[in-house]
Parts: structure tokens; C-alpha cells; sequence
């Protein structure tokens, strides 16, 4: 536990110099950017006007909030960018990675820990979904996106009234699980969906509501969710998405800051608000999130249809 910690907070560090190394490479350059249209210095002027600095703060508070909560960040804080029109459409993808690696690490550490969770499952199932999001980009990538956002949103559907039965004790699905780790067939099980569900995170799936469902439904504490959907997430941007999106130079480099920042202190927020939960209270919420996610999919499904 004391090594995944670590690591989160050797992202967060490196999340940091490595936005500021760019930015001191990216202020020597005056040469504007071929999509854009604009120098780095002007880019840099137009996010710190007073109303953009603003509006990307709070989008960062508040998408990063309810991100702790399970609900997920990226897209509240897209519609919010499009609506204060403060980030730049082709540099939003790039300033969710990149913004929100650091509230995901610090999400991360706070998690490691939160339960007694067994460390054998929680590591197997981070490290399931760091390598199913990179072996398996390029096949996933080819799906139909408008068929998966339908199975995802009647799977999704079915897992959360599974959940809701278990906890207000309907039917034949029995108690809320609370075991702190899997072994043999559940654990099997457990590294298989999860290798999936990292995998589906290269065309814009979230991992967080299925990973909750899939840990509920296992048997696990329904606090065991946190660490193992954050500590996925967390490795996969701080590792692989954000330094990507760094190098390439394709984000928005104030709203970056302000993500960070803001996000963080949305992040600590929520952290305190579901440490004081109930166990009931907890997974009533996790029932809620994949509600909401469940019909989020459909709305991609029949709005965007194959579009990413």
C-alpha cells in the first residue's frame, strides 16, 4: 500500500515538471500553432483573462467533486469548457488528461487505505486495466461505438437494479458484499472485466461506474471500489495518457493549472463527505452513479452514435 501511494504521488510530481518543462519550452516559441491559430503567448493570455481563469477553476472544483464521488469528470467538464467557451474544442481532449492527472493521483492516495482491501486483488485489478488499455487500444478503437454504448447501457441498467435489490434486500441477490478480497473464479472474473474496461477507455468509456458495479456484485466491500477504480485511472493518465498529451503540446496550459489546482480542492471536499458515509449510504450512491451512467450511455448511443 505504502508503493501505491507512492506512486501516486511520484504522478502527481511528475504530472507537474513535466507541464512546467513544456510551458518553459512552449514561451520561447513564437510560432502559431497550425490548428489554432494562435502563439503560445497568446493562448496563454486568453486563458488567463479574468473570466476564463475563473470559470476553469470552478469546472475543476466541481467536475473533479463529483469525479471523487464516482460520477467521473470529464464529462461535466466538458460541457462546461463548451458552454464558458474557456478551453479550445481540439485542446479539450488533451486538458482533461492532462488537468485532471493530478486530482486523480491525490484521489488515489487518499484511497489506498480507505478499506482493509486485499492487496493481491486491488494491485491485480489496476495492473488488469493499465495493460488491457494498452494491448488493447488499437482493436478496441476499430468497435462500433454506437453498439457498445448500447450493451454498456442496458448491462450498466441491469447491474445497478441487481445493486439496488441487494441493498434494500429484494429478491434472490442477497446482503451487500463485504468482503475486502476475491480469490480463485471471483478474482479470475474480476481481472478479466477489468482488463475490458481499461481497454474500453481508449474510446471514451469510463471505468469508474463499471468497476463499482463489478466490485459490488463480486462481494466486495463497497468501499473496495474507490481504491480499485481511481488507482486504474490514476496510473493510466499519470503514465501514459497525460505525458502523451504533454509532449504533443495539445492542451489548454492554464485551464491545466487551474484543473489541477481546483480539482484538487474538489477532490478533498468529496473525500471527507463519503469518508462519514454508511456502508448502505455508499453503495445507495454507487446505485445512483451507474444509474446515471447507464442512461448517459444511451444518450451517446442514439446523440453521437458512432462519433467519439
Amino acid at each position: 500500500m505504502i508503493v501505491l501511494k507512492a506512486l501516486s504521488l511520484f504522478g502527481v510530481v511528475l504530472c507537474v515538471v513535466l507541464m512546467y518543462r513544456k510551458q518553459k519550452q512552449m514561451a520561447t516559441n513564437t510560432d502559431k500553432d497550425p490548428v489554432t491559430g494562435l502563439t503560445f503567448q497568446e493562448t496563454w493570455a486568453r486563458g488567463m483573462e479574468k473570466k476564463n481563469l475563473i470559470s476553469t477553476m470552478i469546472i475543476g472544483i466541481v467536475a473533479n467533486f463529483f469525479d471523487t464521488l464516482g460520477i467521473g469528470s470529464y464529462a461535466p467538464s466538458t460541457t462546461a469548457f463548451k458552454l464558458t467557451k474557456s478551453v479550445d474544442d481540439i485542446n479539450i481532449p488533451g486538458t482533461l488528461n492532462v488537468g485532471d492527472t493530478v486530482p486523480v493521483c491525490i484521489e488515489a492516495f487518499l484511497f489506498f487505505g480507505f478499506v482493509d482491501m486485499d492487496l493481491l486483488t486491488l494491485v491485480s485489478m489496476i495492473v488488469a486495466s493499465v495493460v488491457g488499455a494498452y494491448t488493447m487500444a488499437g482493436v478496441v478503437s476499430k468497435f462500433n461505438r454506437k453498439k457498445v454504448r448500447y450493451a454498456l447501457f442496458v448491462g450498466m441498467f441491469i447491474l445497478a437494479s441487481v445493486m439496488l435489490c441487494k441493498v434494500m434486500g429484494v429478491g434472490p441477490f442477497g446482503e451487500i458484499g463485504t468482503a475486502m478480497g476475491l480469490r480463485g473464479v471471483k478474482l479470475v472474473i474480476a481481472i478479466v472485466a477489468n482488463f475490458c474496461l481499461g481497454a474500453l477507455m481508449s474510446i471514451g468509456v469510463g471505468l469508474y461506474a463499471p468497476c463499482m458495479a463489478l466490485c459490488v456484485l463480486l462481494g466486495l466491500d463497497t468501499g473496495c471500489a474507490f481504491p480499485a477504480m481511481m488507482g486504474s485511472c490514476a496510473f493510466l493518465m499519470a503514465f501514459g495518457n497525460g505525458p502523451k498529451f504533454i509532449q504533443e503540446g495539445r492542451y489548454d496550459p492554464v485551464a491545466c493549472w487551474t484543473q489541477a489546482i481546483g480539482g484538487a480542492i474538489g477532490v478533498f471536499l468529496a473525500y471527507f463527505i463519503v469518508k462519514s458515509m454508511s456502508l448502505r449510504t455508499l453503495t445507495i450512491m454507487v446505485v445512483c452513479v451507474c444509474y446515471i451512467t447507464s442512461f448517459l450511455f444511451l444518450h451517446d448511443a442514439i446523440k453521437k452514435g458512432e462519433a467519439a
